[in-house]
């Protein structure tokens, strides 16, 4: 926010009147009050900056200077309101200030009054159409809105206007992305990085080449970014890239090396256990992502992960159902919860019949489709169940289900067609079979499920920012 001092026109006093000395004198001592108020200001003291102002509005009602000042300070209390009526005096009384404009601006959108800000910000910039200021304040007012198309113009003005403002290029730069001006994006991270060399922009930078399908440029820029600040973001970011194009060895290098660093960070852990089960070393991904579960215990992207390590290395069973039972305990609601659960018991003590309690199974099964109706998974299990025990008829049942949410769902046309057999339906047993083979040969199922898998989590955590810690 500006501000402009208050100054009171005097005159000599030495040829004046007494009643004109003593009005002067007044002002005099109006101006120092208001200087001691500027500076209790600028030292932080708002409290007392405050009860200055609020005398000195009394005494002068109409002063553009006092109003703004008091509703600055207001502000910075986080006093919206209060200072909202003194800034709209202030505006009112300087009309064409674009500074007393920004400023109600500023405070308006505080109390999220987005309509009214927006004006002021406009209002601002068509009083300084060629201010650095005005233009990059009402593109920052645009982000803020979450209108990203709106605000490209006018943060290209004040980049035009100061290209060297490090703050305006970056956000103008992630309003390429947002909007798919990938080109354009490349261009102004590239001039940015002549002018400052930083590891947000080459982490900006590897973000647009990832866009743009240039993976290994895109790995060259996070290492780049992770080399001048190993943040935990960096990191994440660096072995992400690695893991999502299955460059595995090397992914599990930089999480384990990120994991020593930031031993407290969930995401990491996850992403070493992804790197490691996506590499075969499944008793080692149990342990990271156990490892995962307990740094974050309400972190259900963790308990898929780990569902399916644990399904190819189901020899920690005890230490598996023990955090797939406290997240069900954490998430009653959430039907993913009894059904990783379900399959704990299931199929970590397969080797163990006279102990598995069949039912035990079913009804966490049930529960899971009670919660989420539309878990594909869930049904092709109890499905499964059903056929296991002979119970074609249901069985049928849960795979037409599965495979009504999720016609992909390769296993579930299989295992249909297999009940079908058994029932001597054998047209449509062949139909189904037939559905299955199509799906396995089309899509090499399964490490197109992985990769899909790893960049969902990796593209959720980005978005979130999740996991730092």
């Amino acid at each position: 926010m500006i501000l402009r001092l208050i100054c009171f026109c005097l005159t000599a006093a030495c040829t004046l009147s007494p009643a004109l000395g003593a009005e002067i004198e007044q002002k005099q001592q109006l101006q120092r009050k208001f200087q001691e108020a500027v500076e209790l200001y600028d030292s932080n003291h708002l409290g007392e900056a405050a009860a200055r102002l609020e005398a000195l509005v009394q005494q002068l009602p109409e002063s553009f200077d006092v109003h703004e000042l008091l509703g600055m300070v207001y502000s910075s209390q986080g006093k919206a309101s209060e200072a909202n009526r003194h800034l709209q005096k202030a505006a009112r009384l300087s009309p064409n200030s674009a500074a007393a404009r920004t400023n109600l601006a500023t405070n308006l959108v505080q109390l999220h009054q987005f309509g009214p800000a927006e004006f002021e910000f406009k209002r601002a910039r068509a009083l300084e159409p060629e201010s650095y200021d005005t233009n990059h304040n009402l593109g920052e007012f645009y982000i803020t809105a979450g209108k990203l198309p709106q605000a490209v113009p006018f943060l290209e003005k004040a980049y035009q206007l100061k290209p060297d403002a490090y703050d305006n290029g970056y956000n103008l730069v992630l309003a390429y992305i947002e909007t798919a001006n990938n080109d354009l994006a490349e261009r102004v991270t590239k001039e940015l990085l002549a002018r400052q060399d930083t590891a947000e922009l080459h982490n900006l930078l590897a973000e647009i080449e990832e866009s743009k399908q240039n993976f290994v440029a895109a790995a060259n820029e996070y290492e780049a970014a992770a080399h001048m600040d190993p943040s935990e973001s960096n990191l994440f970011d660096w072995g992400s890239e690695l893991l999502l194009h299955r460059t595995l060895d090397a992914a599990i290098e930089i999480f384990e090396q990120a994991t020593k660093r930031y031993p407290k960070s969930p995401r990491l852990q996850i992403g070493l256990g992804m790197a490691l089960y996506s590499r075969g070393n499944y008793d080692e991904a149990v342990k990271a992502l156990l490892l995962g579960a307990d740094l974050d215990p309400s972190d259900a992207q963790c308990y898929y992960f780990l569902s399916k390590a644990y399904d190819s290395s189901p020899g920690q069973a005890d230490a598996v159902l023990e955090r797939f039972r406290r997240f069900m305990d954490l998430k009653p609601r959430d039907g993913h919860a009894p059904y990783y659960y379900a399959m704990s018991l299931w199929k970590g003590r397969r080797a163990q019949e006279a102990s598995l309690d069949l039912g035990e199974i079913e009804t966490l099964l049930k529960k899971s489709v009670a919660l989420d109706p539309k878990l594909p998974e869930a049904h092709l299990e109890l499905g499964n169940l059903y056929s296991d025990q002979k119970k074609y008829d249901v069985a049928i049942v849960q795979y037409r289900q599965a495979i009504a949410l999720n016609a992909d769902l390769a296993d579930a046309h299989y295992r249909l067609g297999q009940a079908l057999v058994h029932l001597g339906k054998k047209d449509e047993a062949q139909e189904q079979l037939g559905v299955y083979q199509k799906l396995r040969t089309e899509h090499l199922a399964e490490l197109e499920r992985q990769r899909a898998e790893v960049r969902q989590f990796v593209y959720s955590e980005k978005k979130s920012g999740a996991g730092n810690p």
